[in-house]
């Protein structure tokens, strides 16, 4: 019959668990420390669980990895990762496993030492023996029941891991390029959360390089900057990224492809390969300059019709941009961190050529998509910028950023 049965019936124990309207302070106490011994030796128990459906293969049997076994059994994607992750690691690790399975530790913690043996181990030249593993995760323990958070920990394991790299003669963390790492999610709303871990030299050109591009640059008006300084490095990164796309000339159109699907019946639900649904503003926006692959398609998903990169501006187009403009209209960005903007846009059928178009950096460009900035050409075939009435109730024009030693009365 196995142990199904046993955690049935603790388990209806515990749903007939009632929480009174009336208790003590102490007595809330003592209920909830043994209520949180519990879960983490519910926890333990499903990591094990985890190890033993490994083991037997039944992921695999049926066609998944493990870490989508459990999340189709009703776990969160990150406690599946770390179900997997812990559950493979124990047998090798019983201190630990000991400890977890009497709940003295949450599972987070016990992950949090997992993780940091295994930091360790990936920093020493060669392998670990069992009594020098044994001494890292009494360590580590150690520093749990001091009261150390799982990031306290974690930061503990990379000092253990430095010390025993230099004791065998390894490379210093900064280094050591064996364990950089960079990962990137996409959020429940369509958002894109990254991270990364590198050693010094890759870590000084990721520095210098967000330095550059990120230094604050007047508003229109000549006010300082308002942007927050996270909000400059993201931009930055987005420079950085066009950039590469355009493998250095700057003059080229962008080389990085992207996949956009649009409903033939309902072209408002357009979404983005990787990241999901964007609005038409978005859509506006990308077709501009970015080398954007459109589907049309049908309610089945047929593909009806493909877009061609014809409204991308060739570089002699994008040369006399530079030449007129000198930069970004808006904030003065060099010309080769701006996008070619379309000010009648592609998707509302404007023509790619010198009169319909203007430089903007990344930032700027999202203001005019979607914060209400307008462009128009002005009489003296240059861009003219037009605030929204939350910047300026009267939308006073405003010249290019490189005209604006001008007058605006006796501009042409």
């Amino acid at each position: 019959m196995g142990i199904a049965p046993d955690l049935t019936t603790s388990l209806d124990t515990l749903r007939g668990v009632r929480v009174p309207d009336e208790m003590t302070g102490d007595d809330a106490v003592e209920a909830l420390t043994c209520a949180l011994k519990l879960r983490h030796v519910a926890e333990h128990l499903a990591t094990m669980l985890t190890g033993m459906l490994n083991r037997c293969g039944v992921a695999p049997a049926q066609g998944r990895t493990p870490r989508e076994l459990l999340i189709s059994l009703g776990c969160a994607p990150s406690v599946a990762q770390r179900l997997v992750r812990v559950g493979g690691a124990l047998p090798m690790l019983p201190t630990l496993a000991a400890h977890a399975g009497d709940g003295a530790i949450s599972g987070e913690h016990v992950d949090a030492i997992v993780k940091g043996i295994h930091h360790i181990q990936a920093r020493a030249p060669g392998p670990i023996d069992e009594e020098t593993r044994f001494a890292q995760v009494t360590d580590l323990l150690g520093q749990f029941f001091s009261g150390a958070t799982p990031a306290d920990i974690g930061n503990r394991a990379r000092k253990l891991g430095n010390r025993h790299a230099a004791a065998e003669g390894g490379l210093p963390a900064a280094e050591d390029r064996s364990i950089n790492t960079a990962d990137h999610r996409v959020t429940s709303d369509g958002r894109v959360q990254i991270r990364a871990d590198l050693d010094a030299e890759v870590g000084a050109k990721y520095i210098a390089a967000m330095e550059q591009h990120s230094a604050p640059r007047p508003e229109p008006d000549g006010t300082p900057d308002a942007r927050t300084a996270g909000r400059r490095r993201a931009d930055a990164l987005e420079t950085l990224l066009d950039i590469a796309a355009r493998g250095g000339d700057v003059a080229s159109a962008p080389r990085t492809q992207l996949l956009v699907t649009v409903p033939a019946n309902t072209p408002d639900l357009a979404t983005l390969e990787f990241i999901g649904s964007i609005s038409t503003m978005t859509l506006d926006r990308l077709t501009c300059d970015t080398a954007v692959t459109t589907i049309i398609v049908d309610g089945e998903q047929v593909p009806l019709d493909m877009s061609r990169e014809k409204r991308l501006f060739p570089p002699h187009l994008r040369k006399a941009l530079y030449l007129r403009d000198g930069g970004c209209i808006k904030c003065g960005a060099p010309p080769g961190r701006t996008h070619a903007h379309h000010i009648v846009h592609w998707t509302h059928h404007g023509e790619t050529s010198l009169g319909n178009g203007c430089l903007l950096c990344p930032a700027c460009h999202a203001n005019i998509h979607h914060d209400g900035w307008d462009v128009v050409m002005g009489l003296d075939k240059h861009p003219w910028l037009i605030p929204p009435a939350t910047v300026d109730p009267h939308r006073k024009p405003i010249p290019a950023y490189n005209r604006r030693t001008m007058r605006l009365d006796t501009a042409a």
